[in-house]
């Protein structure tokens, strides 16, 4: 989530992901050598919207509208079964982002003041990042031993909303996705 900015987040920062917990095994290790991200308390995962509503926006109405946006999506399956790159990064990408990217544009169709990633990229691509900001030997190692353990599935069900407090990413709520087939 904090991809590129995760050393200079201020507390009070928030972002809304979805947790990859399948993807742990696969990614701890090269994420706490080379994802400053983990090492700051953020798990494996793939981001809906950063940066979100400052921390002291994020009341109880915030929460409910965020709950009810939610909540209109069908949880989904996500395959990542490759790795991918943009300048500085290493990721595991899914199979098809389609799902993540409906949960990115309904929140920022509710809060379109918040762009994703600042709205410094013409295009949102959904992604794991393991590694950023290493040379490219490094990288490499990663990746190859990465693709010895793809594909990595999970069930999306649920998006948390994290916050920064000054040290460590926190997670301060989740937010069902609807089952598939439920219509209530």
């Amino acid at each position: 989530m904090m991809d590129d900015d995760a050393r200079e987040v201020r507390a009070g920062r928030s972002g809304l992901i979805v947790r990859v917990p399948e993807a742990e095994p696969l990614v701890r290790a090269w994420r706490e050598r080379l994802d400053p991200s983990a090492a700051a308390g953020v798990p494996a995962h793939v981001t809906v919207l950063f940066p979100f509503l400052d921390a002291s926006r994020l009341d109880e109405g915030v929460c409910a509208a965020i709950g009810e946006v939610m909540g209109r999506h069908a949880s989904f399956e996500a395959r990542f079964d490759r790795c991918g790159r943009f300048p500085g990064v290493l990721y595991l990408a899914p199979e098809t982002g389609a799902g993540f990217r409906s949960l990115t544009e309904a929140i920022v169709e509710r809060w379109p003041e918040h762009p994703p990633f600042g709205g410094r990229f013409d295009e949102v691509v959904p992604h794991l990042t393991v590694a950023q900001g290493q040379d490219e030997a490094v990288v490499e190692k990663a990746e190859a031993d990465l693709l010895a353990g793809l594909p990595v599935v999970t069930r999306v069900s649920a998006v948390d909303l994290l916050v920064h407090d000054g040290t460590r990413w926190r997670r301060r709520a989740a937010f069902p996705l609807m089952y598939p087939g439920f219509s209530g």
